[in-house]
């Protein structure tokens, strides 16, 4: 049994997508089924974080989509 983290910083989910920050914030604007950013905090150096299951949800529909097209 694997531990999958709850929730994912903004520069891991770079890593994890394979994009830069700036791609992941065109995402974030563009594709209205990407998970929202939670930010946790009022400042704005607070941190972002994303929902891990959302995450690999939204990725899987991506997937989904690709496969279905080719």
């Amino acid at each position: 049994m694997s531990i999958q983290p709850m929730r994912v910083q903004f520069k891991n989910v770079c890593k994890i997508l394979d994009v830069s920050r700036e791609s992941l914030r065109h995402i974030i604007r563009t594709d209205l089924t990407f998970p929202r950013p939670i930010k946790m905090g009022e400042s704005k150096q607070s941190p972002v974080y994303f929902d891990y299951a959302d995450l690999m949800k939204w990725h899987n529909k991506q997937k989904a989509n690709a496969i279905a097209e080719a």
